[in-house]
This record gives C-alpha cells, sequence and structure tokens, in this order.
C-alpha cells in the first residue's frame, strides 16, 4: 500500500509539474521572479531562471546561510524541485524552523541534500543546530538510483502532528515520529547553502499546502 501511495504521489506531481498545472489546495511560496515573501541575506541567494539559487562555484561559502519564509507552518505538505551542483556537497530545507538570535544559524527539522562519506544524503531528516544529528536515514542504494546527481531532484515533505515524511523523486526516505513533545510543531521553512567547498544549491516551484 505505501509503495502505492507513493508511486501516485509522484505521478501526480510529475504530471502537474510538466504540465504546470494548478495542484489542488496548492499555493506557490516562491514566484519564480523575486524573493517576496522570504526574508535573507540577498547578497548570498538570488533568483535565477525562475529559481533561488545560493553560493558560487568558484568560491568557497564563508559559512551555511538560510532563506526563510516570513510565514510560520505547522503542518503542511511542501512540493518543490532541488538541484545541487559543485564540490561543496551539502544544502537543505528547514522545517518547523527558527533563526538563531544575532546568528547566521537556523535551528529545526532539516531535509538534508547532498552526499556526506561517500553516501548520498538526500531526503535524510537532520536536527539543524539543536540536537545536530540525523535523526532518520534513508538506504544508499535506493537513493543512489533515485537521485539525478546535478539535474533537479523532486522533494515532498509532509509534516503533520508528530510525524515527519519525506518523498526523494518518488521514493519514500523518511518516516519518522517525534517523541520528544518540546520539539516546536510549527515555525519557518527555509533553504541552505551549506558553508564549505564550492558549490551553488538551487530551488524552485516551490508550492505548500496546509493540512
Amino acid at each position: 500500500m505505501r509503495r502505492l501511495i507513493a508511486a501516485l504521489i509522484v505521478f501526480a506531481i510529475s504530471a502537474a509539474v510538466k504540465a504546470d498545472e494548478p495542484e489542488p489546495g496548492f499555493r506557490p511560496l516562491f514566484d519564480g521572479k523575486s524573493l517576496a515573501g522570504w526574508e535573507g541575506d540577498e547578497k548570498v541567494f538570488r533568483v535565477e531562471d525562475g529559481a533561488a539559487v545560493a553560493g558560487s562555484l568558484k568560491e568557497k561559502i564563508a559559512h551555511n546561510d538560510f532563506l526563510c519564509t516570513k510565514e510560520q507552518f505547522g503542518d503542511f505538505e511542501l512540493r518543490l524541485q532541488a538541484r545541487l551542483v559543485g564540490k561543496g556537497q551539502n544544502a537543505g530545507i528547514q522545517l518547523r524552523s527558527e533563526r538563531v538570535p544575532n546568528h547566521f544559524e537556523v535551528s529545526g527539522y532539516q531535509c538534508d541534500m547532498g552526499v556526506a562519506n561517500g553516501k548520498p544524503i538526500w531526503g535524510w531528516l537532520y536536527d539543524e543546530s539543536r540536537r545536530k544529528k540525523f535523526l532518520a536515514q534513508a538506504d544508499a542504494d535506493k537513493l543512489t538510483q533515485a537521485v539525478k546527481t546535478g539535474g533537479w531532484n523532486d522533494l515532498v515533505i509532509r509534516c503533520q502532528g508528530p510525524r515527519v515524511q519525506i518523498w526523494v523523486n518518488g521514493l519514500a526516505t523518511v518516516d519518522y515520529t517525534e517523541a520528544d513533545e518540546k520539539i516546536a510543531r510549527r515555525g519557518l521553512i527555509g533553504l541552505q547553502i551549506h558553508g564549505g567547498e564550492p558549490a551553488e544549491a538551487a530551488y524552485r516551484k516551490i508550492r505548500v499546502k496546509e493540512l
């Protein structure tokens, strides 16, 4: 049943994206032309070819940086396409997060992107600047087959109550239930570029449905 649901999700997403048709209940978070509705360092984040882009392929990234929504979200399904290129193989999407006061960091769940220790970590669930560890991981072999290295990847992230689910190109990577009732269930959505080696992270077709 889970495989059937995942297949139906990716089919619906692929059809809507290819046809550029509206998806019932979803609204755009990014207009593809400006950073309206988002806040962050505009020396780091920019708009190129309909995508929010951060980083550089020529220079090292000084530190982690984030572009965050001005709006907060609790229970929602987020759909977008993401691409990561360059030597620095790390970026991600923040969920139910908050800005760390007087710092460039953001604290909260992160849908990771990239490679770590030779393994793909696309769709893994990391706890950024909070518990600072992976909360859930996916099968590396299946991810290797699913991820389009250097290309656009379809991501679906669903947060409902204590449950967080993630799909990468239709592959279910995370089904995590939070046991700690003190962990926030509402916050910002953010886009990350990771500090380190040169890299560009790009995000487009970002839309959300509140549940």
